[in-house]
């Protein structure tokens, strides 16, 4: 049986496409109350992900932005989807997509 983890590693390798914290909880069937807390499980399966393929593999993500003015989320001290943009105020942010790729 796999871990939560593990899981998520398969999804994003066998994805054709980035994906969201809230399609990864779709297809994995988390629900929507703890979908938050896959942000966590990302972070550490980055780190499995590596170690286990020798760094060959590595999981990135396309940072979030704002849909209203374009503003992109840079440095984030955590990986999370920020609920309002600072430069517009607007709460129409995109959140952030992840996928595996080659070192």
């Amino acid at each position: 049986m796999q871990t939560l983890r593990e899981k998520i590693i398969d999804l994003l390798m066998s994805s054709e496409r980035p994906l969201t914290v809230n399609e990864i909880g779709e297809m994995l069937g988390v629900p929507r109350e703890q979908r938050k807390l896959l942000y966590e499980e990302l972070i550490h399966a980055a780190k499995t992900l590596k170690r286990k393929s020798g760094g060959i593999y590595q999981l990135v993500y396309e940072p979030p932005r704002c849909a209203a003015c374009g503003y992109v989320f840079g440095e984030l001290k955590r990986i999370r989807r920020p609920s309002r943009c600072p430069r517009c105020k607007s709460e129409r942010i995109l959140p952030p997509r992840f996928w595996v790729m080659k070192a």
